[in-house]
């Protein structure tokens, strides 16, 4: 379980620590940073996934995801009788994420090559915007401490603690490759372990509903204990769920907003379609011909009620295409859910955030924007947050 996250020159997120439960739930005006903060979670993921140069090149290079503003705010400035000016720094461009958990902690630290940020000689390569990894760290307890180091990283050398002594892993590790893609080849379980927990990480980001949604579409049938993120093997997961995972939670979960109704899987030349039988129809409902509120209901349940739970879920505003009244059901499923994994909900919907606060495990963070940078509401200062320290 994650119990602090922690970012800093990332778009709007300037300096930001949260710490987290086991359900925690985002909210905030529109504008505030909830995406900002939702993409910087996808990023740390992506460290042992696509990688998270990949991930920063989908969001156009990390020129556009630094923080824009200065690297501090005058007094004059916080006080508003003075305006924000210029925009030199004094210090190379860092970008960092990192988190605390339970068992490891990391940090990660980008920027650009020497050519592009002043910090030495001209690097022939066409790669030149491409960000680089300067800094990896990960320890043992929550705060960062010399003496808690596990594994770091400079530039290309990356060593580990093997008792009270160093063991060099590496001094040839690219500076594009995260510690997480080198495929396993640093023989260090610190770093195998950390790997795994982050690609256990599930992210579902607004499920396509229309007429041509993947969801929609009949699909060879397969065995499906995670739901993938497009929702296309739909009909798969909720079978699968009724085979090896929780029926009576299904059923549960599908009567508390239909009443009566019943889902069924019909099979076509092994294509699986969900068809959905309501009380005084002559027929089942297939995919193609439910609404979108019911059809995301329904994805969301698959999400939810997963046989395999990751160790991370997080999901976007799930609020998306519901009727109002649908969302006491769903805070219900999401509660149901954040017993077997930790749960982020990024929502905007003050009747969903109000039911999800009823649980006694969640954690509400409301942000809002000032001088441009994202801050959680009621917390002005450094002993209103989580302890953290960034690695020096």
């Amino acid at each position: 379980m994650l119990h602090t996250l922690a970012i800093e020159n990332y778009r709007s997120l300037h300096s930001l620590q949260l710490s987290l439960g086991k359900l925690t739930v985002v909210t905030g005006a529109n504008g505030s940073g909830k995406s900002n903060l939702y993409r910087a979670l996808r990023l740390l993921a992506e460290t042992a996934q696509d990688g998270v140069v990949q991930g920063i090149a989908r969001e156009g290079g990390l020129d556009s995801c630094f923080w824009a503003g200065p690297e501090t705010f005058s007094k004059a400035v916080l006080r508003g009788e003075a305006p924000v000016q210029g925009l030199h720094r004094r210090t190379p461009q860092r970008m960092r994420l990192g988190f605390a958990g339970e068992d490891f902690s990391y940090a990660l630290s980008l920027g650009l090559p020497e050519s592009n940020s002043g910090e030495g000689r001209l690097s022939p390569s066409l790669f030149s915007r491409d960000p680089q990894i300067k800094r990896e760290v990960i320890w043992a307890g929550p705060v960062y401490r010399p003496a808690a180091v596990l594994v770091e990283r400079k530039g290309p050398n990356v060593r580990m603690r093997d008792n009270r002594e160093w063991r060099s892993l590496s001094n040839r590790l690219p500076e594009f490759y995260s510690l997480f893609d080198t495929g396993g080849s640093l023989d260090c379980p610190e770093i195998e372990a950390l790997r795994n927990q982050l690609r256990d990480w599930r992210f579902y980001d607004h499920f396509r509903t229309d007429n041509a949604a993947p969801a929609r579409q009949p699909q060879v049938g397969t065995r499906t204990p995670v739901l993938h993120h497009s929702g296309r093997d739909l009909a798969a997961a909720l079978q699968t769920i009724r085979e090896i995972g929780d029926p009576q939670a299904l059923d549960a979960a599908i009567d508390d907003v239909f009443p009566g109704s019943t889902m069924q899987i019909q099979v076509r030349d092994g294509l699986f379609i969900l068809a959905l039988q309501q009380p005084g129809m002559l027929r089942p409902l297939l995919v193609s011909e439910l609404s979108d509120g019911t059809l995301r209901y329904l994805l969301l349940v698959a999400a939810l009620l997963t046989p395999r739970p990751p160790a991370l879920m997080v999901l976007n505003e799930p609020e998306s295409s519901l009727h109002p009244d649908l969302l006491p059901a769903l805070a219900r499923l999401i509660a149901q859910a954040a017993t077997r994994s930790q749960v982020w909900v990024v929502s905007h919907s003050s009747r969903l955030v109000a039911a999800l606060e009823q649980s006694p495990d969640c954690v509400s963070l409301v942000l809002e924007k000032e001088l441009g940078q994202t801050r959680v509401q009621g917390q002005h200062g450094l002993l209103d947050g989580p302890a953290w320290q960034w690695p020096a």
